[in-house]
């Protein structure tokens, strides 16, 4: 398989490159900066063309509070890079990004949000929440995880992630 049509090839080019440490794990690739670092891939306007995987759903392990999740950590601080999906693959000027008090509280909210429909076993999709949304992530319907079911019970479900919506990314790009 051509590494141009693997999803995800140009962010780990990128982390690679930049000397990323975290790989997959729930903390900022840069841990010791305390830097998240994330890729946008843009169509030729310059808008981002998909939304922004934050982290995985693991009910076994997952921090269901704000506070201490995962999500809140790589989202802290940022350094995102805009590549072209298109054409030569170039990256753009990237920029470190900070939530400010407005968004910070957006995205707490619907994670809040969705964490509250998920323990009591509601069922979750992906036009929950303004900003941060809940969506299926694996390879195939066979790659299943634990997951909680309608009436509060573990059940095996295909994988599950927190997405950053393109509407919030491209206003990032829109505001530099």
């Amino acid at each position: 398989m051509a590494l141009k049509a693997n999803k995800g090839w140009a962010g780990m080019l990128v982390e690679k490159a930049l000397g990323a440490t975290a790989a997959s794990r729930a903390e900022p690739d840069f841990p010791r900066l305390g830097i998240e670092l994330k890729t946008i891939p843009i169509d030729e306007r310059g808008r981002p063309i998909e939304s922004c995987f934050v982290a995985s759903l693991d009910l076994g392990t997952f921090d269901l509070r704000w506070e201490t999740s995962p999500v809140r950590k790589k989202l802290e601080r940022v350094a995102w890079v805009p590549v072209e999906a298109f054409g030569e693959r170039r990256c753009g000027i990237a920029f470190l990004w900070s939530p400010s008090d407005e968004e910070r509280s957006t995205l707490q909210g619907d994670y809040e949000d969705i964490v509250d429909l998920l323990g009591v076993g509601a069922r979750v999709t992906a036009r929950t929440g303004t900003w941060l949304q809940l969506r299926p992530k694996g390879r195939d319907s066979r790659h299943l995880r634990w997951a909680l079911d309608e009436e509060g019970g573990l059940s095996r479900a295909p994988p599950r992630a927190f997405y950053l919506r393109r509407s919030f990314t491209a206003a990032l790009l829109a505001a530099r």
